[in-house]
């Protein structure tokens, strides 16, 4: 395993950057965060916020789930971050995890529907574990 990676990829290295971003959530994040993934309220799942993994950080990863959410604000529409998230989702994805991905304006203006997505997406997971 690379040095600096441990417990599902995580990337101690990253910590400080990751303590930072959670000090800094966006709006869309910390609602996301507040009134969907906190506390274990997603089907029992917890979620970490700003959690170091490979060699980026994720706005949110579920460990047992494999699952990594991102909240994309309006950058995320420029053709050099549009690359960089499509390495970015390669690379996580090629380390067994899934990402699923929401704009800031889905989780600020329908936030049941992003609910509901993630709930279906976990239904979807264990019913195909057996």
């Amino acid at each position: 395993m690379a040095e600096g990676y441990s417990n599902h990829h995580y990337n101690k290295n990253l910590q400080p950057y990751a303590n930072r971003l959670r000090k800094e959530m966006t709006k869309a994040e910390a609602c996301l965060w507040k009134y969907v993934l906190r506390a274990g309220t997603m089907k029992g799942y917890g979620f970490r916020r700003q959690r170091p993994v490979l060699n980026y950080i994720a706005d949110f990863m579920c460990k047992p789930l494999m699952l990594i959410v991102e909240v994309d604000g309006s950058i995320h529409e420029l053709e050099e971050v549009i690359k960089k998230d499509k390495e970015r989702q390669k690379a996580l994805e090629e380390a067994g995890f899934t990402v699923l991905r929401f704009t800031n304006h889905e989780v600020l203006t329908n936030i049941q529907w992003v609910h509901s997505c993630l709930e279906e997406w976990i239904e979807k997971k264990l019913s195909s574990q057996g």
